[in-house]
């Protein structure tokens, strides 16, 4: 495998990965909400790489533990993120989800830690402490988010970025089952439907995106076509390179977020927010994986190009 690879996946991954939250605005400003959204999100996703497994005929196991691999995966990498994420985005700018993002691996290495699949280091747990005084200024000053936002919703948004880390530990840990990616999120997917699917019946959530089409369903179909690519993306890399690395990605996330949310959505931020995304960039700088996770040596017996 080439050693650029994983950094290249990164760069692809975090563009559009990044696009998901100024969407996510989107699809909840004229009333949809989570379950719902979520609901349509994992059909969209399961059917779209369904088709994708059947086209490299490849079948979806369903014996115990691919059943086991699904139903976490299901929990923590698309329902209940799912559930703070879109919550979140109806009371809080773009921008500042994208930020609440990058704790993803501020939460990775005390998860790696008790793993034991990483070590600590006195840069790292500065590291952490940097990540942690950007929330705090994203959450202390009254004028850091605007008018009307509470940042309780920091909070909510944060258990995103939980799930998100838990999710890659658990796979770098104890592997996919002799799965691959797309197989593993195409499962996922429909168990994530199964679930979410009563939850929005019984809530009142549920929506049928019939034509003509308004900028939220589109939205959503935008979201879900990027969620495919990004998870199965994330879940292949810590495959390969392990979590710490795959986490890395939220610099990406982050910074393609507030460019999206700038660009398309017109955001502008105070200067609070401009000093919490320089502290999150600065622990994320000194939350780096051992070296050797950097670049993923071949194989044995697998040569690198080049």
């Amino acid at each position: 495998m080439n050693r650029l690879l994983p950094f290249a996946a990164l760069v692809v991954m975090g563009a559009a990965w990044g696009a998901t939250q100024p969407l996510a605005k989107v699809a909840v400003s004229e009333g949809y909400r989570h379950f719902g959204l979520i609901f349509w999100q994992t059909v969209l996703v399961g059917l779209l790489l369904g088709a994708l497994t059947r086209a490299r005929g490849k079948g979806l196991p369903i014996h115990r533990p691919a059943l086991r691999l699904y139903l976490f995966i299901a929990l923590a990498g698309s329902v209940v993120p799912g559930v703070a994420s879109y919550q979140a985005a109806i009371h809080l700018p773009s921008g500042v989800l994208s930020i609440l993002l990058s704790a993803v691996p501020m939460f990775s290495l005390p998860v790696a830690l008790a793993l034991g699949t990483d070590r600590l280091q006195l840069s790292r747990v500065l590291g952490l402490f940097l990540g942690l005084s950007g929330v705090a200024l994203l959450v202390l000053p009254e004028a850091s988010l605007p008018a009307g936002s509470d940042s309780i919703w920091i909070g909510v948004a944060l258990i995103a970025s939980a799930c998100y880390a838990l999710e890659g530990n658990v796979v770098a840990r104890w592997g996919t089952q002799g799965l691959d990616s797309v197989q593993v999120l195409t499962g996922a997917s429909i168990l994530g439907a199964l679930i979410s699917l009563p939850l929005a019946l019984a809530s009142g959530q549920f929506f049928v995106p019939w034509p003509p089409l308004g900028a939220p369903d589109k939205a959503l179909i935008a979201s879900a076509v990027f969620h495919a690519f990004a998870y199965s993306t994330y879940v292949w890399l810590v495959g390969v390179a392990g979590a710490v690395f795959a986490a890395q990605v939220s610099y990406l996330v982050t910074l393609f977020g507030l460019a999206w949310a700038m660009l398309f959505l017109g955001e502008g931020y105070t200067g609070w927010v401009w000093a919490a995304l320089a502290l999150m960039m600065c622990g994320l700088a000194l939350v780096q994986p051992r070296r050797e996770s950097l670049v993923p040596d071949p194989a044995p017996g697998q040569s690198t190009p080049g």
